[in-house]
């Protein structure tokens, strides 16, 4: 991939498949679901993120799905890595441990749980962006993390570390997103965060999506984004409408609950999750079905 277009377009933030028993990981699912978004036409796939549940996986299953991750996709896309933490030395040294060999980029969230203030933040990443092989995404997820990096933090970032890409943000500010795109140095990129704020963000400028959503409709998210980064808001604008109802489900019980639920209803998973999450209520699960078959029809 040519690179003024590498992390353009769908991401996808894969799930982890767990077998029913055991909780173990589900290496023959994982492979199926990775060759199905492949072949739906999206553009890179994220490993390791939030979505993957990686924060209940120990060391060594996170080295296992990563180096299956990588050997499956064998090049045909992009991968993106994610790996963060509220420690920056510990992180820089879980960077300098990792095999970059087959990763693209490097996906890293905002410190959590201490909250640091702006200042801190630049540190953290100006650092990170130094000790990373891979070109650095920031992640933006205040409804994770308790912080919020500001527009003005993330484009001091973005002029001076030249290894910091983009950001994926999902902060669900429009108006802050409108700030970085409008002052942001050629080549910087900006991600959605938000399945159901990608088509606003694409009208605005954004450069795509890291998509949870992608993991169950691949195809259709796929050719929302290509068709609204092309200008064609006459395709792209119903497709996200279709989608619209089944983006915000899947998120009412938390994430990934919801599309695994879905994921199991289109045979692709299981739905099991690791505590402390928990799989979909009945009252959920019913509802994704019930609008997957709408969607369907």
């Amino acid at each position: 991939m040519a690179p003024n277009k590498l992390f353009c377009g769908t991401g996808v933030a894969l799930v982890t498949p767990f077998r029913k028993q055991q909780e173990t990981v589900d290496f023959t699912k994982l492979e199926h679901l990775i060759e199905n978004i492949i072949a739906s036409g999206v553009d890179y796939i994220v490993a390791l993120g939030t979505t993957s549940e990686a924060a209940t996986m120990t060391d060594a299953e996170r080295s296992a799905v990563l180096e299956f991750i990588i050997e499956t996709v064998a090049g045909r896309l992009p991968i993106m890595l994610g790996l963060g933490g509220n420690n920056t030395l510990y992180l820089t040294d879980s960077i300098a441990r990792t095999n970059f060999d087959g990763i693209n980029g490097l996906l890293s969230v905002t410190p959590y749980y201490n909250k640091p203030n702006q200042r801190g933040l630049i540190s953290h990443y100006r650092i990170l962006s130094e000790a990373s092989p891979v070109p650095v995404f920031i992640y933006n997820v205040p409804g994770r993390t308790g912080v919020n990096i500001t527009a003005e933090t993330t484009l001091t970032l973005a002029r001076e570390c030249p290894n910091i890409m983009g950001i994926k943000e999902a902060s669900g500010n429009l108006t802050q997103v409108m700030e970085i795109l409008r002052n942001r140095p050629a080549g910087f990129r900006v991600i959605s965060g938000d399945d159901a704020l990608t088509y606003p963000m694409l009208t605005l400028g954004a450069d795509g999506v890291i998509s949870v959503m992608a993991n169950a409709l691949p195809a259709q998210m796929s050719a929302m984004v290509k068709a609204a980064m092309k200008g064609d808001l006459k395709k792209a604008l119903p497709l996200h409408n279709k989608m619209l109802p089944l983006m915000h489900a899947i998120f009412e019980e938390g994430n990934p609950t919801g599309v695994k639920a879905l994921l199991e209803i289109e045979g692709l998973v299981n739905n099991v999750l690791r505590l402390p999450l928990v799989k979909s209520s009945k009252q959920l699960y019913n509802k994704l079905t019930t609008l997957y078959n709408e969607f369907q029809s």
